[in-house]
C-alpha cells in the first residue's frame, strides 16, 4: 500500500477519480518528521489497510490540502485523526465552508516542519492557487496538478483527443496547457519558480503523474521553460 520514496517519505496510489468526464490517477505521500509525527499530503481514500500501514510509521499529527481542487477525502481523514490539524490552501475555506480548517498555508513552512520542509505558493492562476512543498532530506519536490500526466489505458476515443491537446500525454509529465492559459500573471509565477528551482531537487512527485527520480533539476526546467 505504501511505497518508500525517499528518506522519511512513502507514497501511496488511490483510486481514480473522475473529473468532468476524465478518470485521474490519484496518490498521497506521508512525510515522518522529527518525533515520528507525521504528515499527509494531498490525502487520498483512507482504507482500513492504508490505515494500519501508516500508523506503524508514527503518529498522524498534519493533513495538508495542497491546493482547492484536492478536497475530496479530508472530511474522512479528519475524522478519523481529530487531533491532527488540517490545513486549507487559498481558496479551499470558501469552496469548503462546512470544513473545519486548524490553519492556512502560505510561504512560510509551518512552526512544525520548518527546517524539514519548505514550501511556496505558486500565485497568479485562475484556476487555482498551489502550495508546492520541498521534504529536504528526501530531495522531494511535491506537486499537485501544476505537473500532470495519465496514462493513456484510461483515456480513449475524444477523451484521448482533449488529452493530448492539454497535454496531459506525453513520454513526462508536463503542465496541462489549461493552466498555461490560466496564469494570467506570469511575473508571480516565475518568481515562485524561482523558488522552486533553488531548491537542490532530487526527486518530483506529483498526484496525477508517473514521479521523477532521475535529473529532476533538467526536467523542471524543461516542464516550466514555456514559462520561464
Amino acid at each position: 500500500m505504501l511505497r518508500e520514496f525517499g528518506r522519511d517519505i512513502w507514497i501511496a496510489d488511490g483510486p481514480n477519480v473522475a473529473v468532468a468526464g476524465f478518470d485521474y490517477p490519484t496518490r498521497m505521500a506521508v512525510i515522518r518528521l522529527s518525533g515520528r509525527n507525521l504528515l499527509i499530503w494531498s490525502p487520498t481514500k483512507l482504507t482500513e489497510t492504508l490505515r494500519e500501514t501508516i500508523e506503524a510509521f508514527g503518529e498522524v499529527r498534519h493533513i495538508v490540502a495542497p491546493n482547492s481542487l484536492h478536497h475530496l477525502f479530508l472530511p474522512e481523514w479528519k475524522r478519523v485523526y481529530a487531533g491532527a490539524k488540517l490545513y486549507a490552501p487559498p481558496g479551499l475555506r470558501k469552496r469548503r465552508p462546512h470544513i473545519s480548517f486548524d490553519a492556512d498555508l502560505g510561504d512560510i513552512p509551518n512552526s512544525d516542519w520548518t527546517g524539514e520542509i519548505d514550501q511556496v505558493l505558486v500565485r497568479g492562476n485562475l484556476i487555482t492557487t498551489e502550495v508546492v512543498f520541498f521534504h529536504a532530506s528526501s530531495g522531494t519536490v511535491l506537486f499537485t496538478d501544476l505537473l500532470q500526466q495519465i496514462p493513456p489505458h484510461l483515456l480513449s476515443g475524444w477523451r484521448s483527443a482533449v488529452a493530448k491537446l492539454d497535454l496531459m500525454i506525453g513520454p513526462e509529465p508536463s503542465v496541462p496547457r489549461k493552466f498555461r492559459i490560466a496564469f494570467i500573471d506570469r511575473r508571480r509565477a516565475r518568481a515562485a519558480l524561482e523558488r522552486v528551482l533553488a531548491w537542490p531537487v532530487e526527486r518530483v512527485l506529483m498526484a496525477h503523474g508517473t514521479p521523477v527520480e532521475t535529473d529532476a533539476s533538467a526536467f523542471l526546467r524543461r516542464a516550466f521553460g514555456w514559462l520561464t
